[in-house]
């Protein structure tokens, strides 16, 4: 519903929450994303609603939503106004009014507080990627109101991972931070790869109290197949991210039927609800092929998540030994389906995007691989491809668009056969665009003049 939220819309997806089973499954906050708010405050500065939207107010809405079970989420801004408003009008955002804000929303009994980042430099500039100042005082400002209330209000911060939340680290300022940008369209599996790609290098600062936020869920919206729905949804629980529905739960049950199986399926939720905390983590990148990621739950088990990279339906294999075992009992946590004993690969048929989840326990464990360095005893660059020498080491630049480096004369070492080769490398080109290779570089490598092999790498850092 984006900004245009209305009372009787907030009350019916409240109660939808509970009649469809949704609450049921852990399902448990409603929250207010922009347009709720006022364009003006009251005479003493305190925060007000759209009357026209809201007739019977804010508090009463609390009180519905608690008479439910259910926990209310208040939305605001760290910015002069909130993002969504209108050029003319905008409503209110809560920058130099933290703490009677925070008082505000507690004695309305708000449970919940999404702190976005628009018009965070002037009244008039709604979006800079790149503010002049630093973000955090203001995040953690904004904290320190809400824990002096004294009322638990779970702190969701929304700077779309601008000067890298997760490392401020998140978790000494909000119980989550965005760690990107929206996802959504153009291109809505393209947003969802680029999050992931971005994931990469953060996936460790996830625990206990703090977690990075990947975004509301997409399931039931156009954009993505069903396969990628699933996907999407898998490694977001699997990741820990907060799991936020995004759709329009009122509209026809025969609608967002198959959206309903995803979200509500109790498997999946159990992973991202584990006590333990811990996001998957990358394990491996086969360009073009699959993604391996994986992590750890409670009970001693590991969570495998193989994402198909290619647009068609086929047999994706997954090598243990990429997780750190030769053999293991699995489970498909999607169907529920007992694999039995899994030796060294299990293979299964994916559709495009789509994914494989699964729980492996009393696994035997494998060591990772042994690399070994061999250098090169001359090499060349041609097409724009230059050398400089740093602390007595040639370093090449300019490697693609037309740039090649060749190493010549490589001892690849006398076992012969195929060799698994292992890239070193920093990227820190942060996107918040939907490119082809969205926060990721590629490399594009060829053996002996044989056939030539794309490798994608997903950040390193920020």
């Amino acid at each position: 519903m984006e900004c245009s939220t209305t009372e009787a819309q907030y009350r019916a997806t409240a109660q939808k929450l509970v009649d469809l089973g949704l609450k049921q499954v852990g399902y448990q906050y409603v929250n207010l994303d922009c347009g709720w708010q006022g364009t003006r405050r009251d005479s003493s500065g305190t925060f007000t609603w759209d009357t026209g939207r809201f007739p019977s107010g804010i508090p009463a809405l609390a009180s519905f939503v608690h008479n439910l079970g259910l926990k209310f989420g208040v939305y605001s801004d760290a910015g002069y106004h909130s993002c969504g408003s209108p050029g003319n009008n905008p409503w209110i955002g809560s920058l130099n009014y933290e703490e009677q804000d925070a008082r505000t929303w507690a004695s309305w009994g708000a449970d919940y507080l999404k702190y976005d980042n628009c018009y965070a430099e002037s009244e008039t500039s709604v979006v800079n990627y790149n503010p002049p100042f630093e973000l955090k005082p203001r995040y953690t400002k904004m904290r320190d109101a809400l824990a002096a209330t004294g009322r638990p209000i779970l702190y969701s911060a929304c700077n779309w991972g601008l000067q890298d939340p997760a490392r401020w680290p998140g978790t000494t300022v909000a119980n989550s931070w965005r760690m990107s940008n929206d996802i959504g369209p153009p291109a809505v599996w393209a947003s969802v790869f680029r999050i992931i790609n971005q994931v990469v290098p953060i996936t460790g600062f996830s625990g206990p109290g703090g977690f990075n936020d990947l975004d509301m869920l997409y399931v039931g919206n156009n954009g993505l197949t069903a396969a990628e729905q699933q996907t999407h949804f898998s490694f977001w629980a699997a990741a820990k991210s907060p799991l936020l529905i995004g759709i329009d739960i009122t509209q026809s049950q025969s609608n967002i039927a198959n959206a309903l199986n995803i979200l509500k399926n109790e498997r999946v939720i159990a992973v991202n609800q584990d006590s333990l905390g811990k996001s998957i983590g990358f394990k491996r990148r086969y360009t073009n092929d699959n993604d391996v990621w994986a992590g750890p739950l409670s009970d001693g088990s590991t969570v495998v998540l193989v994402i198909n990279l290619q647009t068609s339906s086929r047999t994706v294999t997954l090598n243990l030994a990429d997780v750190g075992f030769s053999s293991a009992n699995a489970q498909d946590l999607i169907t529920g389906n007992n694999l039995g004993r899994l030796t060294n690969t299990y293979a299964t048929t994916l559709a495009g995007h789509g994914s494989m989840l699964l729980k492996l326990s009393s696994g035997t464990t494998v060591s990772p691989p042994n690399f070994t360095f061999y250098s090169s005893s001359s090499g060349s660059v041609s097409g724009g491809a230059n050398t400089r020498s740093v602390n007595g080491t040639t370093v090449v630049g300019y490697v693609g668009n037309g740039g090649k480096l060749t190493l010549n004369n490589l001892d690849g070492g006398s076992s012969g056969g195929t060799k698994l080769l292992a890239i070193d490398y920093i990227n820190a080109e942060w996107t918040m665009s939907n490119t082809a290779c969205p926060n990721c570089r590629e490399a594009i490598l060829r053996v002996n003049g044989g056939q030539e092999v794309r490798a994608q790498m997903p950040l390193s850092g920020q």
